[in-house]
């Protein structure tokens, strides 16, 4: 393996292991401070709700929603995968719903549901983020719908 192949894989490990404490650590903890410091200043979440900035404000909103929203949150990295400057993550949420989550009081009940993120980075930050939830289960289990 030369100089530059073994640069590369530890390129991909680290990022892939940035991106992954974004949800396991920073999201779970709320920790504002910890997640503005994974992303560039020119970040750009194209999943921002509507009337959201798009911009790194705009993931640190939907973390303190998610903190008010849900208790005991848990991300579960079900498969990362990294190529080049990407890293595409499969993962879990999990947790209870125990405040207000866009409208829709408390209600007491457990979650669990599929996500798919992907994340482009400009050296060691974040600059890019997609995703794809699972919604439409999250809310028929919190509603209680089948």
């Amino acid at each position: 393996m030369t100089g530059s192949q073994t640069a590369t894989r530890t390129d991909s490990a680290q990022l892939k292991a940035q991106a992954c404490r974004v949800l396991e650590q920073i999201f779970p903890a709320d920790d504002e401070q910890a997640l503005f410091a994974t992303m560039t200043d020119q970040f750009v979440n194209h999943e921002a709700p509507p009337g959201v900035h798009a911009g790194p404000e705009s993931v640190c909103y939907i973390m303190h929603l998610l903190a008010r929203a849900f208790s005991d949150q848990k991300w579960t990295i079900d498969q990362v995968i990294a190529e080049g400057d990407l890293v595409a993550i499969r993962c879990t949420h999990s947790g209870r719903h125990t405040g207000d989550y866009f409208g829709l009081p408390a209600t007491g009940r457990a979650f669990s549901y599929r996500q798919m993120h992907m994340v482009r980075f400009d050296g060691s930050k974040s600059c890019e983020h997609w995703a794809v939830r699972d919604d439409a289960s999250l809310m028929r289990q919190l509603t209680g719908q089948k």
